[in-house]
């Protein structure tokens, strides 16, 4: 009788305190892998299947020092998920340079912050899978979405090059955009009394992209998922 599919593999998962970070690492624990959380708001601990890490991915140093402690703790990951993010409705005339920023800070920079620190420790071992959460916003354009939707379609431009540059090394990526998912992020929007917007009742669940992940994650080393869209059903 098979054990758990991912029973000896090590997943790193940023943006794992909340909502859909929260829901991958989750799952891909519950699949038997051991999953190492990254966020700024979790402390540093150690339990069974999981390790806690304090980090703020935005932040090169304390990228590279908390790579550098999980490569020397487990070596390179066999997963790496990249959901942290943040979330900005504004009209492009009203956003500032430093709302701008912050957004591609938090969704495009941090990201790449976090494959440079594992890339060269996965492609040495010859093997992998990288899951970048994007968004419909990396492939559509909606009003407000000035500064999120340029910092999303930055991502998929990287995940594009990325995609190209791992060929023949025998390591994977992944673009997961997903809809809509009813998460905190929405709180302050009020999208059921907005108009234009995805009722929270008919978005996407955290556990929806999560199992998304788990299904690129479970599949051969042989079968590559280039990009993959889930969107609420209409």
């Amino acid at each position: 009788m098979s054990g758990p599919p991912l029973s000896g593999r090590t997943a790193v998962v940023s943006g794992a305190s909340r909502g859909i970070g929260l829901a991958i690492a989750e799952a891909l624990q519950a699949a038997g892998a051991h999953v190492v959380r990254l966020a700024r708001s979790l402390a540093d601990t150690e339990g069974d299947g999981r390790t806690d890490l304090t980090c703020d991915v935005a932040d090169a140093g304390a990228v590279a020092r908390m790579a550098r402690r999980v490569l020397d703790a487990r070596g390179a990951p066999d997963i790496l998920v990249n959901a942290a993010g943040v979330f900005l409705i504004s009209p492009l005339a009203e956003t500032t340079p430093e709302a701008f920023g912050a957004q591609l800070a938090g969704n495009l920079v941090a990201p790449f912050l976090v494959l440079r620190a594992f890339l060269p420790a996965m492609v040495g071992r010859g093997r992998g899978l990288l899951v970048t959460i994007g968004s419909v916003s990396d492939h559509e354009a909606f009003p407000g979405n000035a500064a999120y939707g340029a910092a999303k379609s930055g991502l998929r431009g990287m995940h594009a090059v990325l995609a190209k540059e791992l060929r023949g090394t025998g390591v994977r990526a992944t673009l997961l955009s997903p809809g809509p998912v009813d998460t905190a992020i929405w709180d302050s929007v009020d999208p059921d009394g907005t108009p234009g917007f995805t009722k929270r009742a008919q978005m996407l669940k955290a556990g929806d992209v999560a199992e998304a992940v788990l299904f690129v994650a479970t599949r051969r080393d042989q079968v590559a998922i280039p990009e993959l869209h889930i969107e609420p059903r209409n």
